[in-house]
């Protein structure tokens, strides 16, 4: 050799080492990239993004909250089949390998360059659970070298079947929607949960994972089809079926189901479910943590309240939104528990939540809590009321507030009942009045009423209260609370809406239990009840009659710009409002007003049918209730003589003990104190009084006017002051048994 090609090729051999050299730092470049952003062996463990779950009370599915949809199945639960379909046209060394086939990647890359294009692919199904589980899609050496270096550590992690566990909730199969996971994946093509599959129905979802787009059934079912034949044929060269078996799947139809909707049953209180929990666990693990959330909503009620409030509501055309208006908002609660059944926060697809978050005037509907504190300061349903004009200067108005009457008319003396049942303003205000704005606030809010102004220049601290209006106004779940009062002998529930809150591996984060306290003292609730019923039998909400013991108030603001019933049953409490997003616009379509009465008829349709399988019940009546026969007339005990009478119900010490002074006859008539007997001419004259008893059934009537039970009119002259007892003896006779100077007088209407 010459020294020149010596020196050539230690050239060569300086320039060949240099480049190993280079290459070797580059190669330790990519490889300490690729660790730098890998966790540490030990600290090595998969977390699987999962949605959240949403059930109602009775275990049903309601939602999912999801950024991909999973549901984690376990491996015991997933088809023999599917397994197998899956490694068969996946990696069908899958068992035989310890994450990375390196074999299998030299053949693919050398079947790629003969064909000259990719064709074949050398991930693994380790590999691939590691690229969709940590790794992003883009296709550089650093990603694929840490996808290598991820199957490797999974391999030395995990156990074969909890790696293919893994991999089958985690790949993706659902084109145009974030679906992941087998489970997921079966019950949006077919309907059910993984663990019913079939042979064909295994073959297919196996093949799908290649691509879940071009092999999609719905969309591309010849594609679809030729590719579980694939698998099928796959299955049969590899020994996991038999060739009958492939034939006959292959034959058999690809049984998807349309797809569904994704529209929610109930996206208002899934919306309201959503934001406490994101406020509480946060975003991330709301949207990825697996949470199983067991809520108190009844599917049964929800899907009735959507039907039945959105069908019976007008069409008024739709506002600059898109929105149809009117808007309505509909509660439901359990009258004990405050457990929220259902709820329908408005018509459309917007995300206001009008059931919690749209505060409106409530109108008459918030007479019942001015009523109760009435009954607490001692007024009773038979207390008379002035239904006559009145004004009332308010400061900083020039002219005088005079209220009127929805009908415009006057009725003169009406008894606290028929004020509430015909929802009749002017003497509601007059009770105002009376009672003081103040004793009406402190009772609404310990009720359930939150929103009230009590301060400020504009507040609610005036009469104008009693009739609803208010300077915020109240939501539909506020007055479904207040009302429940009513229902529940007294008893306040806050509103419930989460049961129960699980993390992923079934650990109770949150148990909820219902917040109950007394709010009212159960006999003036039974009175109000009593009451509200008269409204739906008698008043202004017949249209909510439906058959069995039921209660509540019809609430319209003027011009008919919200209308609201409020009622319940022993078992549900149900408020339903209506009225346009606009506040001040009229509920006027067609020439027809939509007021109280339309919600009334809503909430009665509603109610029949949701009670219609449980056993009619009637409101307890607690002790310290009684009923007296009264006079409508005077509110005072009836008599014989009274035209038109009824029987009412009082707390126990308020009931009236005076006779009726309108329509009553009463006789007079002097009466010895010490015999009791009737006066005659010798009884002493400091112990003759003059008595009053009824002309009807001759019973006593006391001082204070109450009726004294066993005292009937004395029919014998006094047997103790005779003639024979005196000083005097007289031969005359003895004194006739009937009276001598006792004499009787009649008052028909005595004042």
């Amino acid at each position: 050799m010459s020294k020149g090609s010596g020196r050539i090729l230690s050239i060569l051999a300086i320039g060949l080492i240099f480049l190993l050299c280079i290459g070797s730092g580059v190669l330790i470049g990519v490889i300490s990239a690729a660790l730098k952003s890998m966790p540490a062996l030990e600290d090595f463990e998969y977390r699987p993004i999962e949605a959240t779950r949403i059930y109602d009370v009775n275990n049903k599915l309601i939602s999912r909250l999801y950024i991909e949809n999973r549901v984690w199945v376990p491996l015991s639960e997933i088809p023999k089949e599917l397994q197998d379909a899956v490694i068969a046209v996946e990696d069908w060394k899958f068992r035989d390998h310890h994450g990375v086939d390196f074999m299998g990647i030299i053949r693919a890359a050398l079947v790629d360059i003969r064909e000259g294009k990719i064709v074949q692919g050398g991930s693994t199904i380790t590999q691939q659970l590691a690229k969709n589980a940590f790794l992003t899609h883009e296709r550089t050496w650093t990603r694929k070298l840490q996808e290598l270096l991820y199957a490797i550590q999974l391999e030395r992690t995990y156990t074969k079947d909890q790696i293919l566990e893994l991999y089958l909730n985690e790949v993706y199969f659902f084109p145009g929607q974030a679906v992941y996971g087998v489970e997921a994946a079966s019950q949006g093509y077919f309907g059910k949960s993984v663990r019913y599959l079939n042979l064909p129905e295994s073959a297919l979802l196996g093949g799908i994972l290649r691509n879940a787009y071009i092999y999609s059934p719905t969309q591309h079912p010849e594609s679809a089809k030729t590719r579980r034949s694939v698998v099928l044929k796959r299955m049969a060269l590899l020994g996991y079926i038999s060739e009958d078996e492939a034939q006959s799947a292959m034959e058999a139809p690809l049984g998807v189901i349309e797809p569904r909707p994704s529209k929610q049953i109930a996206p208002y209180f899934v919306d309201y479910i959503r934001d406490y929990l994101v406020s509480k666990y946060g975003h991330e693990t709301v949207y990825k943590g697996g949470l199983k959330v067991y809520t108190t909503l009844d599917l049964r009620l929800q899907n009735l309240a959507n039907q039945i409030l959105l069908s019976n509501l007008p069409d008024g055309g739709k506002d600059s939104k898109g929105l149809t208006q009117p808007q309505a908002a509909m509660v439901v609660l359990d009258t004990r528990e405050g457990y929220i059944r259902a709820m329908v926060g408005g018509r459309g697809e917007d995300e206001f939540n009008r059931a919690v978050m749209s505060y409106r005037q409530p109108g008459s509907a918030f007479k019942p809590f001015v009523y109760t504190a009435a009954l607490q300061a001692g007024y009773t349903p038979a207390t008379i009321l002035d239904d006559s004009p009145v004004e009332y200067v308010i400061p900083g108005q020039a002219e005088p507030w005079a209220p009127v009457n929805n009908d415009k008319k006057f009725r003169g003396p009406v008894t606290a009942r028929q004020a509430l049942e015909d929802s009749i303003n002017v003497p509601s205000v007059k009770l105002l009045d009376q009672i003081g704005t103040s004793n009406a606030i402190k009772m609404a809010k310990s009720l359930g009423i939150t929103s009230l102004v009590e301060s400020g220049r504009l507040n609610d601290m005036n009469l104008s209260l009693v009739l609803g209006g208010l300077t915020r106004g109240v939501t539909p779940l506020e007055m479904a609370t207040a009302y429940a009062v009513f229902a529940n002998q007294g008893i306040k529930a806050e509103p419930v809406a989460i049961l129960r809150v699980e993390d992923a591996n079934g650990n109770v984060l949150e148990r909820n239990t219902p917040k109950r306290q007394v709010a009212l003292d159960e006999q003036t609730a039974y009175v109000v009840t009593d009451m509200l019923r008269g409204v739906i039998t008698r008043g202004t909400g017949k249209s909510a009659n439906i058959g069995r013991p039921a209660a509540g108030k019809t609430g319209t603001t003027t011009e008919y710009t919200n209308a609201w019933f409020v009622g319940f049953t022993p078992e549900l409490v149900t408020c339903i409002w209506i009225g346009n997003d606009v506040q001040q616009k009229p509920m006027i379509y067609g020439g027809t007003r939509i007021g109280s009465g339309k919600a009334a008829a809503i909430w009665g349709a509603y109610m029949k049918e949701a009670l219609k399988d449980m056993p009619v019940s009637e409101f307890p009546v607690p002790s310290g209730v009684v009923f007296s026969k009264i006079c409508t007339e005077s509110g005072m005990l009836a008599g014989e003589s009274c035209p038109n009478t009824t029987t009412e119900v009082f707390v126990e010490g308020t009931e009236p003990r005076q006779l009726c002074y309108l329509h009553t006859r009463i006789q007079e008539v002097d009466v010895c104190a010490e015999s009791g007997q009737l006066a005659g001419r010798y009884c002493p004259p400091d112990q003759v009084e003059r008595r009053r008893y009824l002309a009807s059934n001759g019973l006593r009537i006391l001082h204070d006017g109450t009726i004294a039970q066993g005292q009937s009119i004395p029919r014998v002259t006094c047997q103790v002051h005779t003639w024979w007892t005196t000083d005097s003896h007289s031969a005359r006779s003895q004194e006739s048994l009937e009276p001598e100077d006792s004499s009787f007088s009649y008052e028909d209407n005595p004042n």
